[in-house]
């Protein structure tokens, strides 16, 4: 099995300005005339983490981490306002521009897999393949599923204290009501809302588990982009229209893909991945037995490093 290769160092690291008051982390590392991949996060709102420039070949890879709006090491955090998908799209185009690359590939997991595929719809002439994890289509049963009715019945003791937040008489909407406590004025009642937002997904993001996984999203920096961010999205339906992936898949044709999704994954279900794999011929599904949602699971790591050599090789770009 696969591993992630040793841990490096940025070469470089910058802050982009783009729509006030908004302002982009970005940072390569690896090769500079290098293959170009950008990393692609998850959430939205997650940030970037060190550990994703290991699914690379440092010596074959420019590898490119961009914090989206509001995200990780982006400013303001947690920020609301001028944050959409179409915005984090054109933010994409602005981070190719400003490293001159021509085309690159994408690499993302989760809401980074919906983002990929939404770019890679807009600016296919852009991408140089997709290698995608724990597929998210951001449509409403998808959300009802982990926020409302679905992932709840799989880990109701964990569901009791995510549910514990909110008053009875507001259960029947779960993210309107978390939605009321992350927009609070009161600091205090948005901390505590987004901590608990936050471990909820932890704690079912992986098959067995795993402590450390549950800190990190515990963390309060993490929790309060990520809560605030995922709950503004959701509570606009991802800024997408209805079923907009599946139905523009079509122009997906000719990007070469890797679908890795594990088959326990109760954060996104496995049918977001077959619906997808369904109508984008050109990809290769791979349903990871033993495994759940996070990159982290050994399973999920050895199939996205083997989906990245085969995605290379199919897009025709040297890695050598």
């Amino acid at each position: 099995m696969l591993t992630l290769y040793p841990e490096i160092k940025p070469n470089a690291q910058h802050r982009l300005a783009v729509e006030s008051p908004h302002e982009l982390y970005v940072e390569e590392s690896g090769n500079p005339e290098g293959i170009p991949v950008l990393v692609v996060h998850g959430g939205p709102g997650g940030g970037c983490e060190e550990y994703q420039r290991r699914f690379f070949d440092a010596e074959r890879f420019r590898i490119i981490l961009m914090d989206q709006r509001g995200a990780g090491r982006s400013t303001p955090l947690a920020e609301l306002e001028g944050n959409s998908t179409d915005k984090l799209v054109e933010d994409m185009e602005t981070v190719r521009s400003f490293f001159g690359v021509e085309r690159w590939l994408l690499f993302g997991g989760s809401w980074g897999s919906t983002l990929s595929l939404v770019y890679a719809q807009a600016y296919p002439e852009r991408v140089l393949g997709l290698v995608l994890r724990g597929i998210f289509l951001c449509r409403p049963r998808d959300i009802q599923w982990f926020y409302q009715d679905g992932a709840s019945r799989v880990f109701p003791d964990y569901w009791q204290e995510f549910e514990e937040q909110v008053p009875e008489g507001e259960r029947a909407d779960m993210v309107s009501a978390y939605y009321k406590k992350l927009t609070s004025s009161n600091e205090l009642e948005q901390i505590q809302a987004a901590k608990a937002w936050s471990v909820w997904e932890g704690r079912c993001a992986t098959l067995h588990p795993n402590p450390r996984v549950v800190e990190h999203f515990g963390h309060p920096h993490v929790a309060i982009a990520l809560a605030r961010i995922e709950c503004h999205y959701f509570m606009n339906e991802a800024f997408l229209e209805p079923n907009q992936i599946v139905r523009d898949a079509h122009r997906l044709t000719g990007i070469p893909g890797i679908i890795v999704h594990g088959r326990y994954d109760m954060v996104c279900p496995l049918d977001n991945a077959l619906a997808l794999s369904k109508a984008w011929p050109g990809a290769d599904l791979r349903i990871i037995r033993d495994a759940g949602h996070s990159a982290s699971e050994p399973a999920i790591v050895d199939a996205l490093l083997r989906g990245v050599e085969e995605v290379v090789a199919k897009s025709g770009k040297s890695a050598s």
